[in-house]
């Protein structure tokens, strides 16, 4: 790389604005890896009694999406998932082709990312059921400590669907920002995809609707005009004419995906992947 290079690249980084969340979060602990013995007591509590404002007996509903808070499924097991990715990431420092950062359809890429990337090294730290606001926590808490990701791949807020009756989804829209704030500020030199909420159900139902909705308010953000950041939209690439998702290319629940489901994926992926490996 020239000096001119260099020093556009420094230059860029001087001028991304630090992360500062809209509320500040209510853990003792807002950061930082391992957890202290009063952030575990804390975050044993169900996750409506950490949300942004509960600590001063607030409704804040809009915020929720956008402050890190983190996840629960009953007891500690959603830590114990947290501590087990911790150690992957902790077991793979440095240099990495791809991080991958989401919720169960990132997770479950599984052997459809080695049959369709069978070269490129990844870190997949996705979480089943995970929002917007649990990828934040897991990302300020030890999740990506470490690891040096050539490319990013971003795809969440199909869970934050079931809360956008209360938090709008202008505020879901925000929370696949923050996370992509926080990414890029993690990791200034990598490359960032930021892929939209995937459809799924059917046309008509709030669920459906609302991702089309949030995908908009997405669009409206304008991420692509950072440099290092490709929106990745594969709505039509999973639709019908007719709006009905193509049922091939999901698993009987209408949401998560088939082999075939990730083939269509990686088939738009791949040109981004190439892109960036050039750079």
């Amino acid at each position: 790389m020239n000096l001119r290079l260099i020093l556009a690249a420094l230059l860029l980084c001087s001028a991304l604005p630090a992360l500062e969340y809209a509320h500040k979060p209510a853990d003792p602990q807002p950061s930082g890896w391992p957890l202290t013995a009063e952030e575990k007591a804390f975050i044993a509590k169900p996750e409506f009694e950490r949300r942004p404002g509960r600590e001063v007996n607030q409704h804040l509903p809009q915020l929720w999406p956008v402050v890190p808070t983190a996840g629960f499924f009953g007891g500690d097991s959603w830590l114990k998932i947290h501590e087990g990715l911790v150690k992957t990431v902790q077991a793979n420092p440095g240099p990495v082709d791809v991080l991958l950062v989401g919720d169960s359809i990132t997770i479950q890429w599984g052997a459809s990312w080695a049959k369709q990337f069978p070269d490129r090294k990844a870190v997949n730290i996705g979480i089943g059921g995970d929002k917007t606001q649990n990828v934040l926590w897991r990302l300020d808490h030890g999740g990506v400590d470490g690891l040096q990701p050539k490319t990013i791949v971003l795809m969440i807020g199909n869970n934050n669907m079931f809360f956008t009756s209360e938090t709008g989804v202008d505020a879901a829209a925000k929370g696949v920002e923050t996370c992509a704030r926080n990414l890029r500020e993690k990791f200034p030199d990598a490359e960032l995809i930021v892929a939209k909420i995937l459809p799924c159900h059917a046309p008509k139902s709030r669920f459906y609707e609302d991702i089309l909705l949030t995908n908009a308010e997405i669009e409206k953000l304008n991420l692509g005009a950072d440099p290092k950041i490709r929106v990745l939209d594969l709505t039509a690439d999973f639709l019908n004419p007719d709006g009905t998702i193509k049922k091939a290319l999901y698993t009987p629940d209408n949401i998560h995906l088939s082999p075939e489901g990730y083939a269509a994926y990686a088939a738009r992926l791949k040109p981004l992947l190439e892109a960036t490996s050039k750079r």
